[in-house]
């Protein structure tokens, strides 16, 4: 697997993430468009959202069963016409049913991830996944901007046009490119597929544990990030919700350093670099906190606070996927699906909570929750290291160990 075609999937990344997120900017020209309220316009970007889980659940199974080429060229295939469909919708109802297609098919991202690591070896595992990710982050942080610019210039119909182009053009480039030696790893039948997740789960501990770390981090993110235009909309900044914009671009710098945790994933294992992530989580709770204070000092905080998270929470989902991966090699789909559905689960949770959080305790309130999740996966990090290194003992040290006892015991009066 060459540089090349690391950097094409993740442009596939890239793409197939940013078909879930652009239609977030463009809300109010749709409303506009159609002549319909914001508030029934916004019923497509949750038709999206609600067509990705579906396609998780339904569809990314399915990669440990069909030849991998063929599966993704005609997902980006589906995605582009319905892409194309919602361009031309006429009216809110076929452009509702049109996105929860996108959604639905527009899974590329998922597949890709266990498909290239099945195609590297496993001293590169992480870099590759790592450099995926960073095209998947561009492609979240990109979409929005890209698609809110093309809408003024051109109207609502122009990003869907434009993003249906690039997913027919890179599914061709796909037909040619991908290699041909990606045979599927299982023969099971569907129903099988879809109750697989589940079974892994139960079955697999490294799973679960991958899946509890994600899962409260990334709701520890998303509480922050729900409450964050709280904070700078409110009394102590008296902001737009461009501000929030412009912190969120700051996140794109862990398009670069998710390479990096990859390749340090790939050198000393994933166990290290979760320790690093989740210090890192809490340190990002206590930058946050100054950010409850206002002014110069606060955006400062909150800047720094919320790049440190991002940074954090990105490459830990690294060394989790590259620990959940090495699992099983016939069921790395499967193993996919049960771990983006239970981090999804968890950033959900995280939402809830954080507004539940800020009307009582406010901004420091949810940066104590930050922690308190954060503490939570770390003890859990802790003690699995801990049960690990113990079971990596010799038993010829315990043997001794046991010998000397008995030493101990007959020589005593």
């Amino acid at each position: 697997m060459n540089r090349r075609t690391v950097l094409l999937l993740a442009v596939t990344c890239a793409v197939a993430v940013g078909n879930i997120y652009f239609p977030q900017a463009i809300g109010p020209l749709v409303a506009a468009g159609l002549h319909v309220s914001p508030d029934a316009a916004a019923a497509v970007v949750t038709a999206t959202q609600i067509g990705y889980t579906a396609g998780m659940l339904l569809l990314v199974p399915l990669g440990d069963r069909l030849p991998h080429r063929p599966f993704l060229v005609s997902l980006l295939s589906l995605t582009g016409l319905a892409l194309l469909a919602a361009g031309c919708a006429p009216a809110l109802s076929p452009l509702v049913a049109a996105g929860t297609l996108v959604g639905l098919t527009t899974v590329g991202a998922q597949i890709v991830g266990p498909l290239a690591a099945g195609l590297v070896a496993a001293d590169r595992r992480g870099a590759v996944l790592g450099t995926l990710l960073s095209g998947s982050t561009g492609g979240m942080l990109l979409a929005r901007t890209f698609s809110g610019t093309l809408g003024e210039w051109l109207g609502w119909r122009a990003p869907y046009l434009v993003a249906a182009v690039l997913s027919l053009l890179l599914a061709t480039v796909l037909a040619f490119a991908l290699p041909t030696t990606t045979a599927p790893p299982s023969r099971r039948r569907y129903a099988a597929l879809l109750t697989g997740p589940l079974r892994l789960l139960r079955t697999e501990p490294e799973l679960r544990r991958s899946c509890f770390y994600q899962a409260t981090v990334f709701a520890g993110f998303s509480a922050v990030w729900t409450c964050l235009a709280l904070l700078l909309t409110g009394p102590v900044y008296g902001l737009g919700a461009q501000a929030v914009g412009v912190i969120a671009l700051c996140g794109a710098a862990t398009m670069l350093c998710t390479p990096l945790a990859g390749r340090l994933v790939d050198r000393y294992g994933p166990d290290p670099v979760n320790l690093v992530c989740l210090l890192g989580v809490l340190a990002s709770a206590a930058i946050l906190t100054a950010g409850a204070r206002g002014g110069a000092p606060g955006l400062t905080a909150l800047t720094l606070g919320t790049l440190l998270l991002d940074v954090t929470m990105q490459s830990g989902m690294v060394a989790n996927q590259v620990r959940v991966y090495a699992l099983r090699a016939d069921a790395r789909n499967r193993l996919n699906t049960a771990y983006m559905t239970c981090a999804y689960l968890g950033g959900s949770a995280g939402s809830w909570l954080g507004v539940h959080v800020w009307s009582q305790a406010g901004w420091r309130g949810v940066c104590a929750l930050v922690a308190l999740l954060a503490a939570l996966a770390l003890t859990r990090h802790l003690l699995a290291v801990r049960t690990a290194r113990a079971e990596r003992t010799p038993r010829r040290f315990t043997g001794i160990r046991r010998a000397a006892d008995a030493c101990r015991s007959r020589v005593r009066p």
